[in-house]
């Protein structure tokens, strides 16, 4: 059986990326969750979480959702498409027999090319990483009914950090 691999952002995680783990498991069994990073630091400040606030968050809603078994690595991006389908794989310590699961045609692409298998994930309407960076930023409350419960907490800890609570 092929392993589900989830690779992204993560800018926050939120109700729909768990979703899609949900599914994952229910279809395929333990996913393995990529959080990419960018190789460079973020000049234009779009994204607001470092690495391991990021780990932690995916970490707390999975446990909150009672997912035991899903596996959490981090790759730094890479300068082309191959190199970056290979870092990821590398990171999640496969090769072959996957299933890189994506909202993102350009990511499922860059997997294609590469012989690797992909599944098209189907947005959850009004939940997106950006509009939920904007809402955080400009302190409104909405945000919050889109995140997952254990994520929340990381969250807000996070933005009290940078003074965005």
């Amino acid at each position: 059986m092929s392993t589900p691999l989830f690779p992204g952002r993560f800018q926050p995680f939120h109700t729909g990326h768990l979703l899609v783990v949900q599914g994952m498991v229910k279809t395929m069994g333990n996913p393995i969750i990529v959080i990419c990073d960018p190789a460079k630091p973020d000049a234009d400040g779009e994204d607001l979480f470092t690495l391991d606030e990021r780990r932690e968050m995916i970490s707390a809603a999975l446990l909150a959702a009672d997912i035991m078994d899903a596996t959490i690595v981090s790759v730094k991006d890479a300068g082309g498409d191959a190199d970056w389908v290979q870092y990821v794989l590398d990171a999640a310590e496969r090769k072959t027999d996957v299933v890189v699961w994506s909202g993102r045609e350009d990511v499922r692409a860059a997997f294609e090319a590469q012989g690797i298998a992909t599944k098209k994930i189907v947005p959850v309407p009004g939940i997106d990483g950006d509009s939920l960076r904007v809402a955080m930023r400009e302190k409104r409350g909405d945000w919050r009914k889109k995140v997952p419960a254990g994520a929340l907490d990381v969250i807000d800890d996070a933005l009290a950090k940078r003074g965005i609570s």
